[in-house]
């Protein structure tokens, strides 16, 4: 799974109990953050137990299921074991069955609907309590990302009487008052008509929906914006695609171009290059310029897949590496540690034919560049001859950071690094 990834989420399982399984088979498909994949069958066998259910979270390292192999076991008991063998069986039979009643509960409640994780354990005690959904999403979690710890659920269960005779109380006591405060407190319902049609949203944009949220909430985004020439990347491009794509099979696009130049202005301004703990008392300088490439998906979703050690690959490097990750990106082949660790994100607005835009910051980092569309534009070219009117290719880099601990000096610097890499982009440069 990736050093990064702590747990996943079960998705769907592809084999059933009793199903027939070959080595290296896909048995189930597993969600981490964004990422969708298969876990394979390391032997063939027979599934006899599955241990989890879809939609619950399982951590890295916990069994998931049992496969009863038909390979023979080599004979190395000694006498006088034969006779703990039942007693042996017995005992694997119970940690299976234990496991088994650990992980899906006694109960048929379903917590899927929500855009929260919730473990195992969690789920199991909301189910015994018989907490709703509504109720669990209400509980403040004191884990890692706002997440509902057993302490958190024991604590709500344990006041959960005195909370809903309090509640009872304030009810009554704010009924000449209701009319108002619901209008404030209380986002009210969309009306939906005959004609309208109402479409559940993928597990995917839920996830996105929460995250830009949270980003909002938690960090000050304010923006940077900077006009940019790039005609002579855009020269240089055109004569050397083809060649590059004969010499290397892969295609020159203007991204690891623009990509290069963002880590080696991050090398010139590591500050960033950094993240802020949860309560916002200290700054963590990162040692790595990983960079997120934000990529669109078939489905209209987002998925931002990180290019490690950015600033310590070439041209050649890079563009192999955006390719690859965009390519399996929209294959759905991403691995999930392959969107982990990102230390800052470069997303490009000008494939949609966007001029600019303000995005929002990807948690934990605390800066996002958005790349607009290359346009034809009028501008004054200076010479020594003096200045005229010509035809350049322009864009704008728009820069959006968090103002809690990037001020506008280091953000506007920033950019304006990285537009000069740009605008002195070497047109007799080699490939």
């Amino acid at each position: 799974m990736g050093e990064s990834v702590a747990e996943a989420t079960i998705t769907s399982w592809l084999k059933e109990v009793g199903d027939t399984i070959e080595m290296d088979e896909p048995v189930l498909e597993i969600a981490t953050d964004k990422v969708d994949s298969e876990v394979p069958s390391e032997v063939d066998g027979k599934l006899v137990e599955k241990l989890f259910e879809a939609d619950d979270v399982v951590k890295v390292g916990q069994t998931i299921a049992i496969i009863e192999t038909d390979g023979e076991v080599e004979d190395s008991s000694v006498e006088g074991e034969e006779d703990n063998e039942p007693e042996e069986a017995a005992e694997v039979a119970e940690t299976v069955e234990t496991a088994k009643s650990t992980a899906t509960g006694g109960s048929t409640e379903d917590f899927s609907d929500s855009s929260r994780f919730y473990s195992p354990l969690v789920k199991n005690i909301a189910k015994e309590e018989n907490i709703s959904l509504e109720e669990l999403e209400s509980i403040e979690g004191t884990g890692k990302e706002g997440r509902v710890t057993k302490n958190d659920i024991l604590d709500y269960v344990e006041n959960r009487g005195k909370q809903s005779k309090k509640a009872s109380e304030a009810k009554s006591k704010s009924t000449e008052t209701k009319g108002m405060a619901a209008g404030v407190s209380k986002q009210p319902e969309p009306v939906v008509s005959g004609e309208d049609e109402i479409v559940e949203m993928t597990r995917m944009g839920k996830m996105i929906a929460h995250h830009m949220v949270e980003s909002v909430q938690k960090s000050a985004h304010v923006q940077s914006f900077i006009e940019v020439d790039v005609t002579n990347i855009w020269n240089w491009r055109n004569k050397h695609k083809a060649e590059f794509q004969k010499k290397e099979g892969e295609k020159l696009t203007f991204t690891p171009i623009f990509m290069e130049a963002v880590a080696k202005a991050i090398r010139d301004f590591p500050m960033i290059n950094i993240s802020v703990n949860e309560d916002a008392t200290k700054v963590i300088k990162k040692k790595n310029i990983n960079l997120g490439m934000a990529a669109a998906l078939p489905d209209g979703n987002l998925i931002v897949p990180v290019i490690k050690n950015a600033d310590r690959l070439n041209l050649v490097g890079m563009a192999k590496a955006v390719n690859d990750l965009a390519n399996r990106a929209r294959q759905n082949k991403l691995k999930p540690d392959e969107i982990q660790g990102g230390t800052y994100t470069v997303t490009n607005v000008g494939t949609f034919g966007s001029i600019m835009g303000t995005p929002i910051i990807n948690q934990p980092q605390v800066g996002i560049l958005a790349l607009g569309a290359i346009r034809k534009m009028p501008a004054v070219i200076e010479t020594p001859e003096g200045d005229f009117i010509g035809i350049r290719y322009k864009m704008i880099l728009s820069h959006s950071y968090d103002h809690r601990v990037v001020n506008g000096a280091l953000g506007g610097q920033f950019v304006q690094r990285v537009a000069q890499y740009l605008e002195g982009f070497d047109k007799d440069r080699e490939i």
